[in-house]
């Protein structure tokens, strides 16, 4: 189905300015939803608003919007000043520089919107389509639309067209360092060698988002159609959590022995006993390392017992 503009525009970067449309990239129908219904009737239930002092219901004619400046203390805006607080829309997405695509890490990502060309700005679209395309860096710009101003990414894909990709500013970003993580813990080289093994087993060199589907979504959707059909959807127990690794090199190996199950198709790859003699001969080197490493802690253990005795 053919996607439908939502807004039009212009980028802009010097004295360029490239008329554009945008599209949404993304299917907001794709999701499944359901509706809150009356249990006795089955119709559909409206939300009412409960005022929380006196608990009447508030009609929407009586109500105003309010910006909580303390507990409990609010400031309310008519209409005129609630869009006189808005950001005027100038549908002009203005570039402020081009950086590597590498260096914006993706955490700042947010909804994605296509970009196409309007009549006569075809030449200069598809000229710094390709700029951005062989230099390998996309565009920082500003966007004021709905009474904000947005932080957006313009971005080349496929070689031929543009991505405005809305990022997050970064107070609306949580740092990592909010985050309570361990110490680092040591990795043997043993257990580094095994992991890159699993990782070039189980590695492709491109990503092909056609070969994943939503496998819960199909299920609700077959359960769904269940009961439509006036038939009953069979429930059970959550699974049990996966087992707590206690022997990392243990798990390892075993992954790298147990076959692989492909996005689709099913295909699996050869067992322990079918791969290639190169990646028998690093495990076993894997191993030898591991036994060394064990024996000679052994060894300084005997050692300190035997000085303290």
């Amino acid at each position: 189905m053919t996607a439908r503009a939502i807004a039009t525009g212009s980028i802009s970067f010097g004295l360029v300015a490239i008329p554009v449309k945008l599209y949404p990239a993304t299917q907001s129908s794709a999701a499944i939803s359901f509706h809150l219904l009356h249990k006795d009737c089955g119709s559909r239930l409206k939300q009412q608003y409960i005022c929380a002092r006196d608990g009447a219901m508030v009609p929407r004619s009586d109500m105003v919007k309010g910006y909580e400046f303390a507990k409990d203390q609010y400031v309310t805006f008519t209409p005129d000043e609630l869009k006189a607080l808005e950001e005027r829309a100038t549908q002009t997405i203005d570039i402020s520089e081009f950086v590597p695509l590498a260096k914006v890490d993706p955490v700042y990502f947010d909804k994605a919107y296509y970009l196409a060309p309007e009549k006569g700005g075809e030449k200069a679209y598809h000229l710094l389509c390709q700029v951005m395309q062989e230099s390998g860096r996309c565009a920082l710009a500003r966007y004021a639309a709905r009474g904000k101003q947005y932080l957006v990414l313009v971005r080349p894909v496929e070689g031929r067209g543009l991505v405005m990709q809305q990022l997050l500013y970064a107070d609306e970003v949580r740092a990592l360092s909010d985050v309570p993580l361990p110490e680092t813990p040591t990795v043997r080289d043993a257990e580094v060698k095994l992991a890159h093994q699993l990782v070039d087993q189980i590695s492709s060199e491109t990503f092909d988002p056609t070969a994943y589907e939503d496998e819960v979504k199909k299920r609700i959707e077959a359960d769904i159609q269940k009961k439509v059909d006036g038939q009953d959807i069979e429930t059970s127990e959550s699974s049990a959590a996966p087992a707590q690794i206690i022997d990392l090199m243990e798990a390892l190996k075993a992954s790298l022995g147990a076959p692989r199950t492909k996005a689709r198709g099913n295909q699996s790859t050869p067992g322990a006993a079918e791969r290639l003699p190169a990646q028998r001969s690093a495990e076993r080197s894997a191993e030898r390392s591991a036994e060394k490493t064990n024996k000679s802690g052994a060894r300084r253990s005997e050692r300190r017992a035997n000085r303290r005795s």
